[in-house]
């Protein structure tokens, strides 16, 4: 009987499908109370490296889920250049992250929710396709926006409470118990 070769095709992901990696990410994140963000970069179909919001734990400005997965590829393919890969990311890239993915000449970025406070890839600022700079990156914003949305409004509703919570226990006084009391 004659052997049958067949050859792997790799199975083509939905943006979806990695996003749901970069949440997962994210939950590491907020498992060790951090602000809950998470990133994959993604090339071949394959996940190179993977980060999450490491800033309270390492008390580090710069320890944000893209740059800790940006360092970790430049790692694993032993190159500053992270051409033909994406990276995923739970939140819109501030400034600093935007930069570091144009110096890493990454092509593609796929983002859950903006950030309006602090975004640069299109709600504060637009670092993406500046004419100035000599990278562009293409943008996919809002997948998975609300299950990304709601896990950080979640955090700070939890983040809030608890503050309110140890305010009121160190003023003395308990929730739900009347003044006067």
């Amino acid at each position: 009987m004659p052997v049958m070769i067949v050859e792997k095709k790799s199975i083509a992901r939905s943006h979806e499908y990695w996003m749901q990696r970069a949440i997962a990410e994210a939950g590491k994140a907020r498992s060790r109370d951090e602000v809950p963000i998470g990133c994959v970069i993604v090339r071949d179909n394959r996940i190179i490296a993977r980060g999450h919001n490491l800033r309270e734990s390492s008390q580090d400005p710069s320890a944000h889920a893209e740059m800790i997965a940006i360092r970790k590829a430049a790692r694993k393919l032993s190159s500053w250049r992270l051409l033909d890969t994406t990276l995923y990311v739970t939140l819109e890239p501030c400034t600093m992250c935007m930069g570091a993915i144009i110096l890493s000449r990454i092509p593609r970025v796929v983002f859950g929710c903006l950030d309006p406070k602090g975004g640069a890839a299109g709600s504060l600022y637009d670092l993406s396709n500046d004419p100035r700079l000599n990278h562009r990156v293409e943008l996919l914003p809002g997948v998975l926006e609300r299950d990304c949305s709601s896990l950080l409004s979640g955090f700070f509703a939890e983040l809030r409470r608890r503050r309110r919570e140890a305010r009121l226990s160190s003023a003395g006084e308990l929730p739900g118990t009347p003044q006067g009391c």
